[in-house]
């Protein structure tokens, strides 16, 4: 396979991940996928995000968000955030730690 094609097999199966966590599946919760899977919608924002900066595209978290999300933050939690128990936050806080890095 050369290149141009595996390129743009990955961007259509980005694509596919991405309408399926945005479109078919809004009632998974990040937490919930951060604490099985070690990662979320809102790595995959930031993975845009870095990308875009690592090619000289200037672009901040939350457009990174926006670009991903299709919203702003803000329309997202209000639209389809639930309430995560004490028990499920203690969870992310080590997984945060263990995937992403030390807050900060």
């Amino acid at each position: 396979m050369d290149d141009q094609t595996r390129i743009e097999l990955e961007a259509a199966a980005f694509r596919r991940l991405r309408r399926h966590l945005m479109e078919d599946r809004t009632d998974v919760q990040n937490i919930d996928m951060m604490n099985l899977a070690g990662f979320c919608r809102n790595c995959l924002s930031r993975w845009y995000q870095e990308a875009a900066n690592e090619r000289g595209i200037e672009m901040t978290k939350d457009e990174g968000r926006e670009a991903f999300y299709g919203m702003t933050m803000a329309e997202w939690k209000a639209n389809y955030q639930t309430d995560a128990g004490s028990e499920k936050q203690e969870t992310f806080k080590k997984a945060f730690v263990e995937n992403v890095g030390p807050k900060g």
